[in-house]
């Protein structure tokens, strides 16, 4: 295996300061924003994240700010963003940092791993990009370009491998460049080592110093244990229309999504005649949607019914288009069908 080098870090280090992009939290960085910023970049795209991660810090600029606002409001400023645990961890974790920490993120490791939402990866990059800490922050884009460099077989869902990954990076983190050192680990792999065969290994920069780049064997990189099939689901929606506002619900208080808005819905697919005899009104059948989550995937059948009378449901609540746009938030799956609600 290849071993990493100073110089290698260097050259890395030189490259990311004449290319690295322009991204909001660069602009202005605090640990506030560095945090916020990571949480929204698990499971997101940059892309994705930026126009939500620039309204967020203008309706919460500070963890303070975050603490006080309410659970509705905390979710509908991340509605769209998936994956709501974030946005509710937040939510939790500014209340402590309000209460134990004065409303500053606390320069300490193990205070920090206290907090809700927050792991290793995370605390890695609050400390070396907003506080100069030699902490490493390994995410999935670092143990991709390092087990290239390296030609490491290690499979890198093993969790030991993580650590060991810090632990060989750490000892090349100077004082005074740590934050731009984990940002520009961050920028090889989102732009130029990239998954697969999409890598860009003739700009990379430092590809003189790459073992798969010297033997050809890229796309043997990272190891990953293969995952499993995901699960589908059969689901039918509806939308109950009743002098222009729809019907809401309320999803469980545990599992997936969990105490989100909804539109109500069964499991299996209905047909209209069957939809319509369950709410005594003509059914018009929407398009069908699919939302892919991490473990299963959503098949959705969805139907229009315009009510006389409310359904004798005591779960179901009517919002109106202006509610749904400004105070509940709804998931993206069910998002997809907000237009059909006019």
């Amino acid at each position: 295996m290849k071993t990493l080098s100073q110089e290698l870090f260097d050259t890395l280090l030189s490259w990311y300061r004449e290319n690295k992009r322009d991204l909001p939290w660069r602009r202005v960085v605090s640990p506030y924003r560095t945090w916020i910023s990571e949480i929204m970049l698990q499971q997101t795209r940059v892309s994705a994240a930026i126009p939500y991660f620039e309204r967020w810090t203008k309706r919460f600029p500070s963890a303070l700010s975050l603490s006080s606002a309410s659970e509705e409001d905390v979710l509908k400023a991340w509605e769209g963003l998936g994956y709501y645990s974030r946005a509710r961890n937040l939510h939790a974790a500014a209340k402590i940092i309000a209460s134990e920490f004065g409303g500053e993120l606390p320069c300490d490791k193990e205070a920090l791993l206290r907090l809700p939402g927050i792991g290793e990866y995370t605390v890695g990059a609050i400390l070396s990009i907003a506080f100069g800490k030699r902490e490493p922050a390994v995410d999935g884009n670092v143990l991709r370009v390092i087990s290239r460099l390296t030609e490491d077989p290690t499979d890198i869902l093993n969790v030991s491998f993580r650590k060991k990954i810090a632990d060989d990076i750490r000892p090349f983190m100077k004082e005074g460049e740590t934050s731009d050192f984990t940002q520009a680990l961050f920028e090889l792999g989102a732009l130029v080592c990239l998954p697969e065969e999409a890598c860009r290994c003739a700009s990379c920069p430092v590809r003189a110093f790459c073992g798969a780049n010297e033997h050809g064997t890229q796309s043997l990189f990272p190891v990953k244990t293969a995952k499993k099939e995901k699960k589908k689901a059969e689901m039918t929606v509806f939308l109950l229309l009743l002098n222009g506002s729809v019907a809401l619900t309320r999803r469980p208080d545990s599992g997936l999504l969990a105490k989100m808005y909804q539109f109500p819905n069964v499991s299996g697919f209905l047909s209209a005649s069957e939809v319509s005899a369950r709410f005594g009104g003509e059914a018009r059948e929407l398009p069908a949607h699919t939302h892919v989550f991490t473990h299963v995937i959503w098949e959705m059948k969805a139907f229009a019914v315009s009510l006389s009378s409310p359904p004798n449901d005591p779960t179901l609540f009517f919002a109106s288009p202006a509610e749904l746009e400004e105070k509940y938030a709804l998931p993206s799956a069910f998002s997809f069908y907000k237009k059909f609600c006019k």
